[in-house]
């Protein structure tokens, strides 16, 4: 369905590009669907190269698309859609916002209240067809609702949540991409510190995180229940994770969350 509709990313920054780069890896995708704009084209020269619209018009692409991705920023939300407002059409587009702590009551303020309104919040795995997603609706019919999940099922795995939960969605999801990334470089500095050069201890602990993210998805199990396959009495694995609590680590992982969850409240 989703290789059918035309598509506009409007401010296409880092997120927006990464979708356009899922996008663009579905065999089924034509890339004239697909209009990105920017107050800058020139970061965006390699879509152009491949056959995507790329302009600075946010009234001419939101015109001429079946769903519009709003990739700008949370302050600008209200700015954009009073620009676009006039080539709007509540029957026939679908609105998509991807800012941060900006709820579907504040773009009705802006558009007409018949639109169809979706929050998605992917993250920047996107880029290689590896997001995981989070996405709240109004007034979206299923057709519709399936329409967007297959829009970010081709960057990822999609779900669906209520909106109250976006907030929390964005921290777990987007935020934690990068909680993820500060976690590796850190096994890889201990890595270093232990014998192994850099690139070495890299592959290492790339691999490690990305079997350890398989084990858990498919074997559906919680974390504990494997690491305790790992812990084995008097082993080096169970001292490492111990000294780990003991400086805090669990705890500060929690604390990372809650602090970027009330960063968002305020």
């Amino acid at each position: 369905m989703i290789s059918k509709v035309k598509i506009a990313i409007i401010g296409c920054g880092n997120l927006g590009a990464s979708i356009a780069n899922g996008l663009l890896m579905r065999e089924d995708f034509d890339p004239k669907n697909l209009t990105l704009t920017k107050r800058n084209t020139a970061t965006l020269a390699e879509f152009e190269a491949k056959g995507v619209h790329v302009h600075t018009d946010n009234i001419v692409a939101a015109q001429y698309a079946d769903i519009i991705l709003l990739g700008v920023k949370p302050y600008n939300v209200a700015t954009i859609l009073a620009e676009i407002k006039p080539a709007l059409d509540p029957e026939k587009q679908l609105i998509v916002s991807l800012a941060t702590g900006v709820s579907m009551k504040e773009m009705y303020a802006v558009i007409d209240p018949k639109t169809v309104t979706f929050r998605a919040m992917p993250n920047i795995a996107a880029d290689i067809q590896e997001s995981i997603t989070c996405i709240c609706q109004e007034q979206a019919n299923p057709i519709q609702e399936e329409m967007i999940k297959e829009l970010f099922d081709s960057i990822g795995y999609t779900i669906s949540i209520d909106e109250s939960l976006m907030e929390a969605a964005t921290v777990l999801g987007a935020c934690g991409i990068a909680y993820v990334l500060r976690f590796m470089r850190a096994m890889i500095q201990g890595g270093i510190q232990i014998g192994f050069d850099s690139v070495t201890a890299s592959k290492i602990v790339n691999q490690t995180v990305k079997g350890a993210a398989e084990l858990m998805i498919q074997k559906n199990i919680h974390p504990e229940a494997a690491i305790d396959k790992v812990t084995t009495p008097k082993g080096c694995t169970i001292v490492g994770l111990n000294e780990m609590e003991h400086q805090g680590f669990s705890s500060a992982m929690v604390r990372g969350v809650i602090a970027s969850y009330e960063k968002i409240g305020k």
